[in-house]
C-alpha cells in the first residue's frame, strides 16, 4: 500500500492535469459569458501531497492528500460576484457560475473593480524549473523522519521530542480570464523538520529547525536538522530577565525577515489607499541606509515564490523595490493601483523572491561589531502599529558581551519605531536564510529600548 501511494505521487502527470484544468477554466469563462457577465476570471491550484509524522520513534501519521477548487469571479459592469467549487461536473460548474452572477447583481458597484488591463497580461510562457518530482517511497520518508528525531534525542538526556515530520508536494496552478489570458505553472515542494523540548528541573524550553526546497535531494541532512533543533532548545535553558535599558539589538535571519515584512506591509496597496501606513507618500524617499537595496526576482529558477504571471495574469518583472536606501516602487495589485491612480506592479497575490542586499560579514562578525547587546532569536505578540510605525514585541534570545553569547534571556520586551529601526540598521550579515520568499541575513540595529526587570 505504501509503495502504491508514493508511486502515485511521483507518477502524477502534471502536464495532463494542467490541460484538464485549463479546459475547465475555459468552460467556466464561457458559462459566465452565457450568463451575461461582461468579464470573468477563474483560478485553480491543485495540491498532491504526501506527509509523514513521527513521535518518540513511532510513526504517528502517514497522509496522502489531493486538494483543489476553482475560484470564480464575474463582473457585471463594476459589480462583482464570486463563488468556488470542487466539483467539476457540468451541472456543478453551471451552479457555481450562476451563484457568482446572482451575487454580483446584489453587490454595490465599485469603480475600481475589474480585470487587470489586457495589455499587461503575460504573453510568453517561462519555464522556471520549479517542478522536480522525486520518486521517494513512504518507507524512505519514514526512515528520514525517524533519523531526524533520533538525532535530536541523541544530543542530550535533557531532550525530548515533540515530533519530526517530512512532506512531499506537487502543485499545478492555472489562471484564466476573459482578456484571452490563460497561464499555468507546475511546482514541487519538500520539507523536513524537527521539534525538540529541553528540560532541566522545572525549566522546559521548546525549539525547532527545518529545511525547505523545491528539490528533494537538496533538503538538509536529517541528522543535522534534528541536532540543530535539540541544540537550539537546550541553549534556551536557564534563561534570565534583563534589566531595562537601551542597547544594540541583532536579529537572526528568520526574525530579520519579519522586520522587513513590516516594511513590505507598509508599502502594499491596501495600507496605502486606506492611508494606514507609516510610509505613506514615501516613493522616491530614503527609508533605509544607503548600503541597503531590495530587489524582486520573480523569474529565479527553482525560487520558492517564482512566477511569470501574478494572480491576475499580469506579467511579472524583476525590479528594485529599494535602491541604495531609496524607495523605488510600491507593492500593488491592479485594484490597489487603480485606487492610487497608478499601474499594478504585478504583485496580486504577493511578492516574488525578494532579496535584501548584504555585507560579507558573518553572524559572528555582527555580534563582534555589536560587542555588548541583545541577540534576538524569537519574537512574540502583535505589537506592531503600521499606521504610526510603533513597534513593541516580546522577545527571547541571548545576551552578548565582548561579541560572545553569555546566557539566554526571556520575558523581555523590545520597543522602538519602525522608521528609526530601518534608519538605524548598521549592517546586514551574509548568513542568508533561503527558506522563504524574503531572503535576508542577520541585521544589527544601533539601539532599541529593552524592558525587563
Amino acid at each position: 500500500m505504501n509503495d502504491r501511494i508514493s508511486a502515485s505521487l511521483a507518477a502524477i502527470d502534471i502536464d495532463q492535469k494542467i490541460k484538464v484544468m485549463e479546459s475547465t477554466c475555459q468552460n467556466i469563462l464561457e458559462l459566465a459569458k452565457r450568463h451575461g457577465a461582461d468579464s470573468a476570471e477563474v483560478g485553480v491550484s491543485s495540491d498532491f501531497g504526501l506527509s509523514v509524522q513521527v513521535r518518540n520513534q513511532d510513526v504517528e501519521t502517514v497522509e496522502f492528500n489531493q486538494d483543489g477548487s476553482f475560484g470564480i469571479t464575474v463582473y457585471f459592469g463594476q459589480k462583482k460576484g464570486s463563488s468556488s467549487t470542487t466539483d467539476v461536473s457540468q451541472s456543478a460548474l453551471e451552479d457555481a457560475v450562476s451563484a457568482a452572477c446572482n451575487i454580483a447583481k446584489y453587490t454595490a458597484p465599485d469603480p475600481f473593480s475589474g480585470l487587470a488591463d489586457k495589455s499587461l497580461m503575460a504573453t510568453d510562457f517561462i519555464d522556471l524549473k520549479m517542478d522536480h518530482p522525486a520518486d521517494v517511497e513512504v518507507e524512505s520518508m519514514i526512515n528520514q523522519a525517524l533519523e531526524c528525531e533520533a538525532a535530536a534525542l541523541n544530543v542530550s538526556s535533557q531532550i525530548k521530542s515533540d515530533g519530526s515530520s517530512i512532506s512531499a508536494h506537487r502543485f499545478a496552478r492555472v489562471y484564466a480570464n476573459s482578456n484571452d489570458f490563460i497561464g499555468h505553472q507546475a511546482s514541487s515542494r519538500y520539507s523536513l523538520s524537527a521539534v525538540a523540548i529541553a528540560q532541566q528541573a522545572n525549566d522546559m524550553q521548546r525549539d525547532y529547525w527545518y529545511s525547505l526546497s523545491r528539490q528533494f535531494e537538496l533538503l538538509e541532512a536529517a541528522s543535522n536538522i534534528g541536532k540543530i533543533a535539540a541544540e537550539r532548545a537546550q541553549s534556551r535553558l536557564n534563561a534570565k530577565i534583563l534589566k531595562t535599558g537601551k542597547v544594540p539589538v541583532c536579529f537572526s535571519p528568520d526574525i530579520a525577515r519579519g522586520i522587513f515584512g513590516h516594511l513590505f506591509s507598509a508599502i502594499s496597496g491596501g495600507a496605502l489607499y486606506r492611508k494606514s501606513s507609516f510610509l505613506l507618500d514615501s516613493l522616491g524617499q530614503k527609508i533605509l541606509p544607503e548600503f541597503i537595496s531590495i530587489d524582486e526576482r520573480p523569474h529565479l529558477l527553482n525560487g520558492l515564490s517564482s512566477a511569470y504571471f501574478d494572480n491576475e495574469g499580469v506579467a511579472t518583472k524583476p525590479r528594485h523595490i529599494v535602491e541604495q536606501g531609496v524607495l523605488q516602487g510600491y507593492i500593488l495589485s491592479s485594484y490597489s493601483a487603480k485606487r492610487l491612480n497608478t499601474q499594478t506592479t504585478g504583485n496580486a497575490g504577493g511578492l516574488h523572491n525578494v532579496f535584501i542586499s548584504h555585507s560579507d560579514l558573518s553572524q559572528q562578525d555582527l555580534l563582534n561589531q555589536m560587542d555588548t547587546g541583545l541577540f534576538v532569536t524569537e519574537v512574540m505578540g502583535q505589537g506592531v502599529n503600521l499606521v504610526t510605525g510603533d513597534y513593541s514585541r516580546g522577545v527571547a534570545g541571548f545576551w552578548v558581551e565582548g561579541g560572545k553569547i553569555q546566557y539566554p534571556v526571556h520575558e523581555i520586551t523590545i520597543a522602538s519605531n519602525l522608521k528609526d529601526m530601518f534608519n538605524n540598521i548598521q549592517v546586514v550579515g551574509n548568513d542568508l536564510d533561503m527558506r522563504s520568499s524574503v531572503v535576508t541575513g542577520s541585521i544589527l540595529i544601533d539601539a532599541m529600548i529593552v524592558a525587563g526587570s
